[in-house]
């Protein structure tokens, strides 16, 4: 009987200790919530945003940069009229390409006729005045002319001269050659001429409008050195340095990249979204390039 005891015991102890064996080994298994967390991580990893210039996958990817194309202010030009006028002729067309110097307009302004006219008679008795001074000067020399003579000479000269200075001034101001008025006479209508070549945009003009002083006539623009204007966050700023390249693409164009290099970054930031301006110089400028047009770029 104290035998059979015994046995029954030990098997007891037996059963327990292959009990205890058995959850220590089921706690290393995986939990399925574990296993789901597992796959749903993978699963975001490989579905990462594809890159907006070059349609990789890979995470580690530079940002994209929206931004348009645009000119810089010294390749933009609006033509405004320094003397209020009707347009007597109207030489140019929005789209048409004009060069430097080109006749785009011509005014009709009785002021400006006046103006002319101002200037040869101070000419003409600057001349005569110039020619009297110059006699009354040596007259004196030789005590043949009374200094008060001399004087008066004198001032009126220098007040003629200044007014042919003054016309002279003005008349340059319109663009408008005094040697050519003093050889060719009155010229009936003022000239507009272009100050830059480039294509006429924004033409606010039509024969016979009355452009006022200081109204825009039209924009002359330069495509010949466009610049794109991106939009930069400020956690990305420090992907900004000048003289950096850059990949962009156009839109409308397609999947075709072209090269940029960074040429200014803006000093201030926008009070609305914390952003900044950078521009970029484009390498390879193309004919279709306009500016406006929408980009994507990304440093190099």
């Amino acid at each position: 009987m104290k035998k059979l005891w015994i046995i029954m015991v030990v098997a007891m102890m037996t059963a327990c200790g292959s009990k205890n064996n058995t959850e220590s080994v089921t706690t290393e298994e995986p939990s399925d919530e574990i296993a789901k967390d597992s796959v749903s991580t993978s699963k975001t990893v490989s579905n990462k945003d594809v890159d907006a210039v070059t349609s990789a996958t890979n995470v580690d990817n530079a940002p994209t940069f929206n931004g348009v194309m645009a000119l810089s202010p010294q390749h933009r030009a609006t033509m405004s009229l320094t003397m209020g006028g009707r347009i007597h002729t109207l030489k140019v067309i929005e789209g048409q390409m004009v060069g430097k110097g080109q006749v785009i307009a011509t005014i009709d302004n009785p002021d400006f006729i006046q103006l002319q006219q101002e200037f040869l008679d101070a000419s003409a008795q600057h001349d005569y005045l110039d020619s009297e001074y110059k006699r009354q000067t040596k007259l004196a020399k030789e005590d043949a002319a009374s200094q008060k003579k001399l004087e008066q000479t004198k001032a009126d000269w220098l007040s003629v001269k200044s007014k042919v200075a003054a016309s002279s001034a003005r008349l340059k101001a319109l663009g408008v050659d005094p040697a050519a008025i003093r050889k060719n006479g009155i010229m009936s209508y003022l000239a507009i001429r272009a100050t830059i070549g480039g294509y006429i945009a924004e033409l606010n003009a039509n024969l016979g409008k009355y452009i006022e002083t200081g109204q825009a006539l039209c924009d002359i623009i330069n495509k010949q050195q466009p610049v794109l204007e991106l939009t930069v966050y400020e956690k990305d700023l420090s992907l900004m340095k000048v003289g950096r390249g850059m990949h962009f693409r156009v839109n409308g164009m397609g999947k075709q990249t072209f090269d940029a290099t960074i040429v200014s970054i803006g000093q201030t930031v926008d009070a609305k979204d914390y952003s900044v301006k950078v521009y970029a110089r484009v390498k390879h400028v193309r004919p279709d390039f306009r500016p406006g047009m929408y980009v994507r770029a990304r440093v190099n």
